[in-house]
């Protein structure tokens, strides 16, 4: 957890918000890995030399590094935006409930859906954060018990917006760079959905109403992906968007798994919106068409080598070696495995206004007075000095 001087200084930076829209969400709250990360991984490995603790993370928007594995604001940032919440706060930063006064964001870079001993029962060993999507929700739960008494759990509930996700991207890349096939990955892609399915449902017995399922990105497009798997067989890109359709196919499987889970939640409880974020749909425009949306290095990563699709393992984003494009706003990725501020931009876009999301995000909040403007509005961030 963070020390008293920090969290006072959140306290003091909360103060200063406007008050919230009549009939908006409260909090939000929000699970997953390192596409939704606001400084969890940053702050659990202390002192540990790490890339995205420095620039060039962070360079867009903010001028240095929070721990967002980004040049700038991740998707959960817009989806705070648009509802009048400030940025989620990372859960490892705060200390207070104030500190949690809007919520509080329990995502870690390189988290998995499965917990470890799953991938231990396995023989695969894990080498990445022990922070799992069920050790995620544990900590929501120690965190309710600070925020409110029993009496007023329901409302606390009842007006809080829950993204859980995307999580379960990390489940796959573990086990791809462990040089799994795909039959083995694709057979784990069941207990990652109902694992998910398990973590949602778990909210909704807490008394969430309002919760937000992201699926999987097109990790065929992914650069990373490009440069590992790259082939000489003409066959295995798909023609327009030179995306490996194998991998995509992958993407879309799992993502058809998690929409089967949201499908049977909805029969269960009636009476709680669980709406699909579709990332994948609404990330494939800016390959389908990059021109269209402002992108003109579509394939390549804007932080990273000199190598094919500028991505080599053995030489990360803001390590020696590295080089950063210009704009980064061009670029759909940023550091070869993560999106670039504007590619999180044109995603959040795509759920909060639709059509990647039924119904679009800022129609399910009753009595909403933010509106599809509120991407467009100023937006002042009261963590800047932290």
């Amino acid at each position: 957890m963070a020390t008293s001087p920090l969290a006072s200084l959140i306290s003091l930076a909360l103060l200063f918000l406007p008050s919230l829209a009549s009939g908006c969400y409260t909090r939000l709250f929000a699970f997953g890995d390192s596409l939704t990360d606001t400084g969890n991984f940053y702050h659990s490995i202390g002192d540990q030399p790490d890339p995205v603790a420095r620039l060039p993370y962070g360079q867009t928007y903010f001028g240095r590094p929070t721990g967002r594995f980004s040049d700038g604001r991740v998707i959960v940032d817009f989806v705070a935006k648009a509802f009048g919440l400030p940025l989620t706060l990372p859960y490892l930063v705060g200390r207070t409930a104030d500190d949690f006064k809007y919520g509080a964001n329990f995502a870690v870079g390189g988290a998995t859906a499965l917990n470890n001993d799953y991938f231990r029962k396995r023989d695969v060993e894990p080498n990445w954060t022990e922070h799992s999507l069920d050790e995620q929700i544990r900590w929501f739960k120690q965190l309710l018990n600070m925020l409110a008494t029993q009496s007023e759990r329901d409302e606390l509930m009842r007006n809080s917006l829950f993204l859980v996700g995307e999580i379960g991207g990390n489940d796959y890349n573990h086990l791809f760079i462990r040089s799994k096939t795909l039959d083995e990955v694709r057979a784990i892609v069941p207990d990652v959905a109902d694992a998910i399915g398990a973590a949602v449902k778990e909210l909704i017995q807490l008394g969430a109403k309002t919760l937000v399922i992201p699926g999987n990105f097109p990790i065929g497009c992914v650069p990373l992906y490009l440069r590992v798997y790259q082939s000489e067989k003409e066959e295995d890109y798909h023609p327009k968007t030179g995306c490996i359709n194998w991998l995509n196919e992958f993407a879309e499987y799992h993502n058809r798994m998690i929409i089967n889970k949201i499908n049977s939640l909805k029969e269960s409880y009636p009476n709680v919106t669980i709406i699909y974020a579709d990332y994948y749909g609404a990330s494939m425009n800016i390959f389908r068409d990059p021109v269209q949306f402002g992108f003109e290095v579509p394939l390549n990563a804007c932080c990273g080598s000199d190598a094919p699709y500028n991505c080599t393992p053995s030489i990360l984003c803001g390590s020696p070696g590295s080089s950063v494009c210009k704009d980064p706003s061009t670029y759909a990725s940023w550091d070869g495995l993560h999106l670039t501020e504007a590619s999180y931009k044109l995603v959040a876009e795509g759920i909060l206004e639709g059509p990647y999301a039924s119904p679009p995000l800022i129609k399910s909040c009753t009595n909403l007075q933010c509106g599809s403007d509120a991407l467009k509005l100023p937006f002042s961030d009261p963590f800047s000095s932290i």
